[in-house]
């Protein structure tokens, strides 16, 4: 009896109606592997170009993809509404993350997905007995993966939630990813949002990373779930979107931008790999907040 009670309170999406996938692209309107991905593993609900009025091939992406299929948002008034921690080229994805809620309440929209324009394919990492799939396959139908992730993020005081990324189970069996399905206390290049939870990302670069230390910092919920995972080019191999910027940047400004959004929960190391770099490592003790509910309290 609690059991159908419970099942009452669960909240129900429909996804063609509720529910659109913003591809965030610049340059690009003849490489766009996201889109190719979507369609042919599965998801047949729309999708929406989201480009900027600096982009110069604008108008080459309605004429291939349909007027309605693509908006175009100003970039300049969007960096006067965005913190972007230091100035710089603004050739970044940080204007587009945050316009999306804009254009989702435009369009009518409650809720939404942002992806990069740079997925290869969407894989499952693990089986149905519950064990992670070595081989990862590519996932069939994507309308059913995204009504489930969906489902979850409704019925949750989430404020994000992502898939997990390929380099996310890099390490082998000492990878803690590899153990169990479950979730993990971050979210990167892909967001399932509401315009009902609205937040923020800031900084030109690692704008994913500022917004899930600085957000969970005060109590906002951003999970990635490692049951599947996108898989991207590597970034400086696809010309265009934020490639240049990377090359002329780095990685430390891309990593020290982090540390100025959020000092007491994220430094600059030094990633020990084969070719040595630096990046951002999050300290999760300082990050998430360990909040006890109420009737823990005891009374003295």
């Amino acid at each position: 009896m609690n059991m159908a009670k419970n099942m009452e309170k669960i909240k129900k999406v429909n996804l063609k109606r509720d529910f659109v996938v913003f591809i965030l692209t610049h340059g690009r309107v003849n490489k766009q592997y996201t889109y190719k991905s979507l369609c042919s593993q599965g998801y047949t609900g729309r999708c929406v170009f989201v480009v900027d009025n600096e982009d110069s091939q604008a108008e080459i992406y309605k004429e291939k993809y349909g007027a309605e299929n693509v908006y175009v948002f100003d970039k300049l008034e969007m960096s006067k509404r965005t913190d972007e921690i230091f100035r710089g080229d603004r050739r970044v994805i940080v204007y587009a993350r945050n316009v999306c809620f804009d254009i989702a309440r435009e369009l009518g929209y409650k809720y939404f997905i942002e992806l990069d324009d740079d997925y290869m394919y969407f894989a499952w990492r693990f089986n149905d007995k519950y064990e992670y799939a070595t081989k990862t396959p590519k996932i069939k139908n994507l309308d059913v993966v995204f009504g489930l992730m969906l489902k979850y993020f409704i019925n949750s005081p989430i404020t994000s939630l992502a898939m997990a990324q390929g380099v996310d189970f890099i390490g082998g069996s000492s990878n803690q990813m590899l153990r169990t399905i479950g979730t993990k206390r971050k979210a990167m290049n892909s967001f399932i949002c509401s315009v009902d939870r609205p937040f923020q990302f800031k900084g030109r670069i690692n704008e994913d990373v500022n917004a899930y230390t600085q957000l969970t910092s005060v109590g906002k919920i951003f999970l990635t779930t490692v049951q599947c995972s996108l898989h991207q080019k590597i970034t400086q191999s696809n010309k265009g979107g934020m490639t240049d910027v990377y090359n002329e940047s780095g990685t430390y400004l891309k990593s020290f931008s982090s540390v100025i959004v959020y000092p007491s929960g994220v430094k600059v190391t030094l990633l020990n790999s084969q070719h040595k770099r630096l990046h951002h490592h999050v300290c999760w003790n300082n990050v998430a907040p360990k909040i006890l509910q109420e009737k823990c309290r005891k009374d003295e």
